[in-house]
This record gives C-alpha cells, structure tokens and sequence, in this order.
C-alpha cells in the first residue's frame, strides 16, 4: 500500500496516531509546527523531533504526492498551477491576487460529474475524489512556491470551486477544512474560505448542521426550473424548490449569507425578465443574499454559448441593484491564459491521449 499523505490528517488525529504509536502528545505540536509553520520539504528537517519519531513519520507518510506538471502566469499574477498526483491523475489549482490578499483556488474532484453545460471542468467525467491531503497539498504547493519568491506573502483566503462538486466529497472537504482553519497550522479563517456547490440540497442540510461559519456559495445560473435543467442538469435531482428549501434550513441554522452565482450567457439567462424572476426568487432572503454575476469564459468545445455583453451585464447588474438585491460583477483574474476553470487540465490530457 502506497503511503499517505501528512497532510490528510487533523491535528487531533495526528496526536492520537502517535500516542497510538508509543510517541508523547506534545510531540504533534512538534511536527503540526514544521508542517504549516516552517513548512518543511523533509520529515528530516525537523530538527527538534527524536529520530525515532522522524523515523515513524518517514515509514507512514509522505510530504508530497503531487508534483507540479506546468503552469500559466497571467499578467494580473494569476497563477494557474497543474499538478500531477501519485497515480498520474492531473487537478487544478488557481492563485489569485486581490488587493485584500492572495486567495487559492483547489479542486476537490479529478473530473466532474455535475454536468454544467456550460462549464469546463465538466468536460472529463469524474475519476475519483481526491483525499484531504490531496487537497491541502494544493495550498501547501502553492504557499511553498510564494515562499521561495517572497517570504513575506501568505495565502490569506481559499475558494473551494476547482475541478468537482465539493458536496459530493464531504468528508474530505470538511478534514480539509478543519486543518487549513486550524490556529496552529496555517491558520486561515473561516470567514476566508468559501465553499461552492452546484446545489446538492440534502448536503446543504449536512453542511447547515456543522455549524461551520464557512463561507456557502451556490451555483444558481438560472431564476427558473426549466432554464436551469437547460444548463445544468443537476437540476432535475435538486430543483430549485428543494434547493430553496435546503437554503432555509441554512440561513435559519446559520444566519450567515449566501452567494449566489450567476454566469452571464449572452441570450440565454441574461434578459430583463430573468433579472426579474432572480429578484422575485429571492425576495424573502435578499437580507442574507449576495448575488456574484460572471462574465461567462468561453470554452471551444461549449460554442453554443458566448458570454453576454457588457452592457447587459450592467443592465442585468443595475435591475437587481435597483430593486433591493444586494449584488456585483465579478470579472475574471487571468484572462490571458486558460482562464475557465478545467480548461488546463483538459487540454493536457487531450494531448498526452493524442500522444499515446
């Protein structure tokens, strides 16, 4: 059996797994420090760590399971990274550069079985899910890269909206979670990481039931059931009554707001009509509601959609505004390389597919 990776465990399963293994429990403070703190490359270089410990570590787990493949810098500092795992699968990760600070984007899914017509990541069905560690390697990739470039940057906010559908790999993402919030690893806030689904309700219960002050985000694209089957066929699982219904669940549990994502396709959920029937859809919760318009990135093998112009866009954007709907247009980081999430990843195993 191949080894794990560290990083795939919670501080308090650390403890446990070395107490379990004849190791002292403060020695986990020990290794969770040079893990997120110091950010080791070796178990070795854990210079105040006894050897026998170091050695337990070394025969269990790894530090890496990815390697980087290639990359794509924008003028704007994006940075969209394609990273190879240990069985030759490839994911997606995105640093992005706010003035509030570096946010990274990861995947949680190798491919993606939503099925979004519209969407990129969609295009290679789903594989697998990747493992807690797979995920919190990304970040740790990532904030290693910043380190050799600048000691001083820290990655300071996470998106969970890659590759795959977050909710179809819940308890993953929630071991994800609970180490990149820890106050002794990297230590990212709650309030700075936000979560995507494309509306799996019964999930949105579970999610509601954490009592997690992450941030929700879904996916709605659409004010009305046949427009949003037409584009996204999860839809016909989760319509939107039900998902409405899984929406008050979470804002009466939580009380915290919602996203709401909207991508602008030119002629299709763009008109002064859907602009009306979002207000209305939302017209009882538009206190907790927060809806993010996108300027939709076309992919070749999506033609039938272009995305809509500006000027609908701001039409879209000052109706909703106009009646109460707190709202805003989110135009893309990376717009000079591969800027569509999956798009990356896609055309990498197009080639090494045509190659073999």
């Amino acid at each position: 059996m191949s080894k794990k990776s560290i990083y795939g465990l919670t501080y308090e399963a650390l403890q446990d797994w070395l107490t379990n293994h004849g190791q002292r429990r403060f020695r986990a403070d020990q290794v969770w420090n040079w893990l997120y703190k110091k950010r080791i490359n070796k178990f070795t270089d854990m210079r105040n760590v006894n050897k026998e410990t170091i050695a337990l570590l070394e025969d269990n787990f790894v530090l890496h399971t990815t390697k980087e493949e290639l990359r794509q810098e924008s003028e704007d500092g994006t940075i969209k990274y394609l990273f190879r795992l240990s069985d030759g699968n490839l994911v997606e990760t995105v640093l992005m550069r706010f003035n509030y600070g570096l946010s990274v984007c990861v995947t949680t899914q190798v491919g993606c079985n939503i099925g979004c017509s519209f969407c990129a990541s969609g295009l290679l069905r789903k594989n697998r899910d990747l493992t807690s560690g797979e995920i919190v390697e990304q970040i740790m990739n990532v904030q290693k890269d910043m380190d050799i470039k600048d000691q001083d940057e820290r990655v300071s906010h996470i998106v969970v909206m890659g590759i795959g559908e977050p909710f179809d790999n819940f308890n993953n993402l929630m071991g994800f979670i609970n180490v990149v919030n820890h106050d002794a690893g990297l230590n990212i806030g709650a309030r700075h990481i936000t979560v995507s689904t494309s509306g799996l309700a019964h999930k949105i219960y579970e999610w509601a039931d954490t009592g997690t002050q992450v941030n929700l985000a879904i996916s709605l694209h659409a004010p009305n059931n046949e427009l949003r089957t037409s584009i996204m066929k999860i839809n016909r699982a989760f319509p939107i009554e039900k998902l409405m219904k899984a929406v008050d669940y979470y804002l009466e549990r939580v009380n915290r707001r919602i996203t709401y994502e909207y991508i602008m396709l030119k002629g299709v959920n763009d008109h002064k009509e859907d602009a009306e029937e979002l207000i209305e859809l939302l017209s009882d919760k538009r206190h907790l509601s927060y809806v993010n318009l996108i300027p939709y990135n076309t992919v070749s093998e999506h033609d039938q959609y272009q995305r809509s112009d500006s000027s609908t866009i701001q039409a879209f954007y000052e109706t909703l505004k106009e009646n109460g709907l707190n709202c805003g247009v989110r135009w893309e980081n990376g717009a000079d390389i591969d800027a569509a999430c999956g798009q990356l990843r896609s055309k990498q195993v197009k080639k090494e597919t045509t190659a073999g």
